[in-house]
């Protein structure tokens, strides 16, 4: 398994996410419990982006001092490239957390909580996921072709549903906890359990926490193989999908009531999944270079925000 992450390279890494994640979670401990505005996530969200690019910066420089320059520009523009991808991909299940927690009538409050701890446990899981997707790509060059179709058929199935609200009632989780759980109706703040009459009962918070983890992994499944297509080094592909994945919290507050306004972007994030599938079951006969599918995402993706900005979604659309 050919990578560039080295002791001092990953060192670093986990230094850099663990002092932002305490810093995240000492400033908003110091907030205490409160409604996030659009002024906190905005800044909040520019504050993950200027991470990830001053990250990626020091890795461009470390490389470039120690591989020479064509390395260090070639996996600076991975990054770059499983970056943006990654965080377009995210902005898909940050609608879906939306109708989790609208559903369920969250409060304000305790969402930041429930978006943090879905955040663990996306690194977490990404973790995992991505170094045994590397192990088994080397081993099997195979599974790059099975990804690739794998992407083509979410991206026809996107494009299709893109429009359509998804019915929390039919998810099979739900129903399963439904079935087999005692589940309040009221919440007790940040708890997940709690007892009436000496009976131990579940509390929505603990239903939202799961179904936002059962979320992460299918997206987890989605956007993986995604970044594949641009690296196989299990450094480039897991930097560039944690630093997406730390700016989630910011983004859910910064895109909350907003979702309405990029109602077409489904329509790009499908086509984006196209791209990048078709790029994996061509790569054997076309060698499609990193700048030209940075390209090609960006302007997919920039295409897509600005036609939803221009052009208003019609009555009765569905988010």
């Amino acid at each position: 398994m050919h990578t560039i992450g080295n002791m001092w390279l990953w060192g670093g890494f986990v230094i850099v996410v663990i002092a932002a994640l305490l810093a995240d979670l000492v400033l908003m401990r110091h907030g205490g419990p409160h409604k996030v505005s659009f002024k906190e996530a905005l800044w909040w969200s520019l504050g993950w982006v200027a991470l990830a690019m001053l990250f990626n910066a020091g890795l461009w420089w470390y490389l470039n001092e120690t591989a020479g320059a064509a390395v260090a520009n070639q996996v600076g523009l991975e990054f770059l490239t499983g970056y943006l991808i990654e965080k377009a991909l995210a902005v898909d299940n940050i609608f879906v957390f939306l109708l989790i927690m609208g559903y369920f009538a969250v409060p304000e409050v305790q969402r930041q909580k429930v978006l943090v701890i879905g955040i663990l446990g996306a690194i977490l899981l990404r973790t995992i996921m991505i170094f045994a997707g590397s192990v088994l790509v080397t081993q099997f060059h195979w599974l790059l072709y099975l990804f690739g179709a794998f992407l083509l058929f979410t991206g026809w199935k996107m494009w299709f549903a893109a429009g359509q609200e998804p019915r929390l009632d039919d998810n099979p989780v739900l129903k399963f906890m439904r079935r087999h759980l005692r589940i309040s109706h009221e919440y007790n703040g940040n708890r997940l359990v709690t007892e009436k009459d000496g009976v131990r009962w579940f509390t929505p918070m603990f239903v939202v926490l799961i179904l936002i983890s059962v979320t992460d992994v299918i997206f987890a499944v989605d956007s993986i193989p995604a970044i594949f297509a641009i690296t196989t080094d299990p450094f480039v592909v897991l930097t560039s999908n944690v630093f997406a994945v730390l700016g989630l919290r910011a983004m859910f507050f910064l895109l909350a009531g907003m979702a309405d306004r990029f109602h077409l972007l489904p329509y790009g994030l499908a086509l984006v999944l196209g791209f990048i599938g078709a790029k994996m079951l061509l790569m054997d006969l076309v060698k499609i270079p990193v700048p030209i599918s940075l390209g090609v995402v960006a302007v997919i993706i920039g295409l897509t925000v600005v036609l939803s900005l221009r052009q208003p979604p019609k009555p009765g659309h569905d988010a």
